[in-house]
């Protein structure tokens, strides 16, 4: 009898310890795929060193890096979840339509990745992105120009968060000039031209800066292109007239909307598109649009200008002279990513080069729309997602330096619920 009971004792035992063992077994398992799936959507944890080469859509410049990526590389960088907690709406964004070509890409690809996760996204203009995130009525507002000091005073919860790096051209309709000749510009013309104080293409002061070509230009009344929405272009190219132009800066000033001077021949046109379209169909028109819509101005025959920079050179609007912005200034941007890269030093700076940011108010209703507000953003700003070259260059954009990206990552983190 005694046997037996210590036979019995021993089985329930040995029986304990193989239930322990398969436990950890099941455990060690489980980690192992979470690592492993983690490892999928991250992208491999082994550092290698690859070559990338890029053409920017429009731009017509090729450059070539190397580039260390490793997801481990930097401690800062954001993990993508596995999976996200489901919200009863989409999340609602509304950005400038110089941003929206891109933001589209991302809002689909992220709803690929996470397909219980929706998001929208209108081209409403910088300025209804702004002052909709301002209300609390959309979610992200995309902005081409961040909030101003006053509007950081009214909003001090709302977020500037850089997202990539913007660029904007002047285009004009000009039948006569080839479009491989690229038409100088400086900030006192374009300020006459938008004025009203220079009205005719073959004017002395346009002709002074365009020696090569001033026979060529037509005695035809310029059609000066504005728009007519709220709009972070317009900010961004009448900032680029008051920093060049003294007369623009005292009587016009810089905004999202100004009150543009009564040009008889003047065109209010509503979005990028809008401008794109009323540059085409309009003969001897002057526009200025995002790079996201260079290629079709390209496509379309347009004539594109080089324009006068700080170091007194006139430039292209190329992936180059984009990049040359962002490496010469990216160290002097504040934590806050507020600052602007418009009319910077640098002998090839391109004069009209911005951060897009996406506004958001760091408190949000719920937990769970905070978690997926915070993993759309981290997409957008991850190099080898939404800042990678498979969605920028479709729409001329550049990527954020890596600094920058950890301020953006560093904001993102603030977002609670």
């Amino acid at each position: 009898m005694r046997l037996r009971g210590e036979t019995k004792q021993r089985r329930a035992i040995a029986g304990a310890v193989l239930g322990i063992v398969v436990v950890v077994l099941i455990i060690i398992a489980a980690v192992a795929d979470y690592y492993a799936a983690s490892s999928s959507l991250s992208g491999s944890t082994v550092t290698s060193t690859v070559t990338v080469t890029s053409t920017i859509t429009g731009l017509g410049s090729t450059s070539s890096s190397s580039t260390t990526s490793s997801s481990s590389s930097s401690s800062s960088a954001p993990t993508l979840p596995l999976s996200l907690p489901p919200i009863p709406n989409p999340i609602s964004e509304s950005d400038s339509s110089l941003l929206f070509p891109l933001f589209q890409l991302w809002a689909a690809n992220f709803s690929k990745m996470y397909t219980n996760v929706q998001a929208n996204t209108v081209a409403g203009g910088s300025g209804a992105g702004q002052s909709g995130v301002e209300s609390g009525t959309i979610n992200i507002g995309a902005s081409d120009p961040f909030l101003s000091n006053a509007q950081v005073q009214a909003y001090p919860n709302i977020l500037n968060i850089a997202v990539a790096v913007s660029a904007q051209q002047v285009n004009y309709n000009l039948p006569g000039i080839s479009q491989s000749t690229h038409l100088n510009f400086i900030g006192n013309v374009l300020a006459g031209i938008y004025n009203g104080t220079i009205t005719y293409w073959d004017d002395a002061a346009i002709k002074a800066i365009n020696s090569g070509v001033s026979s060529q230009l037509p005695h035809q009344l310029i059609v000066p292109l504005h728009r007519s929405d709220s709009s972070g272009d317009t900010n961004l190219f009448t900032t680029y007239l008051s920093d060049t132009s003294p007369d623009w800066a005292k009587n016009i000033g810089a905004g999202n909307t100004v009150a543009w001077p009564s040009v008889p021949t003047a065109q209010a046109e509503n979005g990028n598109a809008g401008m794109l379209q009323g540059d085409m169909q309009t003969q001897y028109s002057i526009a200025y649009i995002g790079v996201s819509y260079l290629a079709k101005a390209n496509a379309a025959g347009l004539g594109n200008g080089a324009l006068l920079n700080l170091a007194g050179n006139y430039v292209l609007l190329t992936t180059a002279n984009v990049q040359a912005v962002v490496n010469a200034q990216y160290l002097n941007t504040p934590p806050s990513e507020r600052y602007s890269l418009i009319y910077v030093p640098g002998d090839s700076s391109y004069p009209i080069v911005n951060y897009e940011y996406a506004l958001v108010q760091k408190t949000q209703s719920s937990p769970a729309l905070a978690t997926d507000i915070k993993a759309l953003l981290e997409y957008a700003t991850l190099p080898q997602y939404g800042n990678s070259p498979y969605f920028l260059n479709q729409v001329g954009f550049v990527a954020l330096p890596a600094p920058i990206a950890v301020l953006s990552w560093n904001q993102i983190a603030e977002i609670t619920g």
